[in-house]
């Protein structure tokens, strides 16, 4: 059996729990393909699949044990703003709340606990999830594949891509959690 074959798998495992931070996985994922390694089509729907089934996990574990997951939610301070904060914006907003709570830091996990929580519907909740992780993996994978595009023939450099675009992803997400952070600081005042 081909070596890739492997790869797709333990990528899918890597890939399911909402923990694992996986942008640099993605994106070295996405450079590897660039340089003919891999399939695209192939690292773009086994990644989405598996980041929706291991959504659709954390959603069903806040529905199902709502008070054991309140309980380790309110646990401490950070925690419970958090599910303060998501569940307003999850009952305000709806479906665009549960796309964009993905992209906040450990927005992932908290965001499918909570939607479970409060009872957001599943259909709904599946809606957000599918479309949030189409644009996660879509733009992390083509973000790897064009670094690996422009690094192609650099010897080893193929390799950076992944930790450099998870780099610049997550300084981007920083720096919007800053800016929308203290406009919150200055509407608040």
């Amino acid at each position: 059996m081909d070596c890739s074959y492997w790869f797709y798998v333990l990528l899918a495992l890597a890939i399911a729990p909402p923990l694992v931070p996986n942008s640099a996985l993605l994106a070295g994922a996405g450079a590897l393909a660039a340089a003919g390694g891999l399939s695209l089509p192939l690292l773009v729907l086994i990644p989405l699949a598996s980041a929706v089934l291991g959504d659709l996990v954390v959603f069903s574990v806040g529905r199902r044990s709502r008070g054991r997951a309140l309980e380790w939610l309110s646990r401490n301070a950070r925690r419970r703003w958090m599910l303060e904060w998501v569940s307003g914006r999850i009952h305000r907003y709806g479906i665009p709340a549960v796309i964009a709570v993905r992209f906040v830091p450990t927005g992932r996990g908290v965001g499918g606990l909570t939607a479970g929580v409060v009872g957001f519907p599943l259909r709904g909740y599946l809606v957000g999830a599918g479309i949030a992780e189409t644009l996660f993996v879509s733009y992390t994978v083509g973000l790897g594949y064009l670094g690996g595009q422009l690094v192609a023939g650099f010897g080893p450099a193929p390799l950076l891509v992944g930790p450099a675009v998870s780099l610049l992803v997550a300084s981007v997400a920083l720096g919007v959690q800053r800016w929308s952070g203290r406009r919150l600081d200055r509407a608040a005042r």
